[in-house]
């Protein structure tokens, strides 16, 4: 659903569209993915720096939609690191769901939640391999909410979070509600 609704706002919006890992490191990805976790987040944080001066060249043109940023690497990364039940996550002021000062800051961040049944129904109607994050998110429901709560956590900016649950015509709706709402568009 992720990257069929950024495509979607992108046109909408006649944005320009980035990825994370951005293109000039993305074929490394499968190769840093199999490595041990603090290599594996060091080449996410440092796509997340490359990312942030693509996003800083192409704003300057048009609206930019990336379908992930810091957030993403820093959910992932607690709760991989933190291995435990909720409670054992920081606690909800720490510092590490605060926005790195030096990192180039979105205007609006969303969380897309679904439900865990029909995110497995998306997977398996898509057809592709999934990735290591999504067999562990599929296997582990304790890594799962681990991340989810992380992302709710995440500070300066904060996640607006988007039931992505219904028909993409209607999430792409209440994204664009969201967006309305934040910049009076």
């Amino acid at each position: 659903g992720k990257t069929t609704l950024t495509q979607s706002v992108k046109d909408i919006l006649n944005g320009v569209l980035l990825r994370s890992p951005p293109a000039c490191i993305s074929q490394w990805r499968t190769i840093f993915d199999e490595e041990p976790a603090p290599i594996k987040r060091a080449f996410y944080a440092a796509g997340n720096y490359i990312l942030a001066s693509e996003i800083a060249k192409a704003s300057t043109q048009a609206p930019v939609i990336v379908d992930r940023y810091w957030h993403s690497t820093a959910a992932y990364t607690i709760a991989t690191e933190i291995n435990g039940p909720l409670q054992d996550l920081p606690p909800a002021q720490d510092e590490v769901y605060q926005w790195p000062e030096d990192l180039l800051r979105p205007d609006l961040v969303l969380l897309l939640s679904v439900d865990p049944e029909e995110r497995v129904r998306r997977l398996q109607r898509r057809g592709l391999e999934r990735t290591k994050e999504e067999a562990e998110l599929e296997a582990n429901s304790l890594f799962r909410q681990r991340v989810e709560e992380s992302y709710r956590r995440m500070l300066n900016p904060s996640c607006q979070e988007v039931d992505a649950s219904p028909c993409k015509e209607e999430v792409l709706q209440a994204v664009l509600q969201v967006i309305k709402k934040q910049f009076a568009w």
